[in-house]
């Protein structure tokens, strides 16, 4: 579900988990991100916390390079957050 997410846009560990037929799990949907090996290559970057918040600790490094590179596809990123205008929909692609 993470690789449909266009370049560009973003999505929530909820919505991803609803997309994939488990609702309520968002949380194993962050776990499956941390655990999968990184040759897969998946866009982990486009997913965000509820309300558009990147989960990572501010001053983490993961919290940089998330911004960075939502930023190099256009994405807004301000004070940690994402434009819900960025967030699409999972279910209706």
């Amino acid at each position: 579900m993470v690789c449909a997410i266009p370049r560009g846009q973003v999505s929530t560990y909820g919505a991803v988990a609803r997309a994939a037929g488990l609702p309520g799990r968002a949380r194993q949907a962050g776990f499956a991100l941390r655990v999968a090996p990184r040759d897969l290559h998946l866009p982990w970057h486009r997913v965000v916390g509820a309300g558009g918040h990147i989960a990572f600790p501010s001053a983490s490094r993961a919290h940089r390079e998330q911004t960075r590179r939502l930023r190099a596809e256009g994405v807004a990123v301000s004070g940690g957050r994402v434009p819900v205008s960025a967030l699409t929909d999972l279910e209706q692609l």
